[in-house]
């Protein structure tokens, strides 16, 4: 195996899954169920449905697609479901983790340099530059939620969101 090919994969099984653990302590943080789901002007999204989006986003690109363990994406009702409960949502992040490190490990070099197995936008992607982005994506709901947090609790306090101490050491 390549050094790239190594060093990207290690780089995505150390970032995705801490993201995802970001997203279940932000989750943890609310102080009741009910703001989990408040709305707040302006805020597209509540903290409930980034959690559901981002479980079944990683669950989908990851495990459906490339590790075709069977998982079945419902994109819409992450965006319509309200009240879900939030041992629920943690269930979901928990999935999304052990879809993507499952995924990743089993990820052959072939497949991670070649093209994602569906267009994406109607577009052939590289592999390994989509799973970057699907990175990306990640933490960009994560700071949403992190935010939706704050304003909605009026606490200031982060949790650890972005933390180099989960990162592994050379």
């Amino acid at each position: 195996m390549s050094e790239h090919f190594d060093a990207i994969r290690a780089a995505l099984l150390a970032t995705i899954p801490r993201e995802l653990r970001a997203v279940k302590r932000e989750i943890e943080a609310y102080p009741d169920e009910a703001s989990v789901w408040r709305q707040v002007p302006g805020v597209p999204n509540t903290g409930g449905t980034l959690a559901l989006h981002l479980a079944g986003n990683i669950q989908h690109f990851f495990g459906a697609i490339l590790g075709r363990d069977g998982y079945k994406r419902d994109r819409d009702a992450e965006f319509a479901r309200r009240d879900v409960p939030r041992k629920e949502l943690l269930a979901g992040l928990d999935a999304a983790i052990a879809s993507a490190e499952r995924t990743l490990k089993s990820l052959s070099e072939d497949a991670f340099a070649g093209p994602y197995p569906e267009p994406i936008a109607k577009r052939t992607i590289v592999t390994s530059a989509f799973l970057v982005h699907l990175a990306v994506h990640l933490s960009y709901h994560l700071g949403q939620l992190d935010y939706h947090r704050r304003a909605v609790t009026g606490d200031a306090r982060g949790v650890d969101a972005v933390s180099v101490r989960e990162l592994p050491e050379s």
